[in-house]
């Protein structure tokens, strides 16, 4: 995900009122880290594959997984925001 894109997504999901923050994976990686009602974390598009998928993290360890969503990769902003925003985390 670009600087921008997941900047554009943050500001979306936070006026949805979720807890949406901009992550920084590295050198010109960036995804969105939502926190969850429970304490943990979803880090969603921080390992710069294609596709939109979500690693699901407590105190820094992983408990869970989001799968790459099919046809994700084509996803516009709006189609981004919607598939965060209504994400089951197991």
């Amino acid at each position: 995900m670009q600087q921008d894109e997941a900047e554009k997504v943050v500001a979306a999901l936070s006026e949805l009122r979720l807890f949406a923050h901009l992550y920084r994976g590295g050198v010109n990686r960036f995804g969105v880290r939502v926190v969850l009602s429970d304490g943990r974390e979803a880090l969603w598009d921080v390992d710069g594959a294609a596709g939109l998928e979500a690693q699901v993290m407590a105190n820094g360890v992983l408990v869970g997984f989001v799968p790459r969503i099919p046809g994700s990769e084509t996803f516009t902003i709006e189609q981004t925001v919607a598939a965060i925003a209504t994400a089951t985390y197991t």
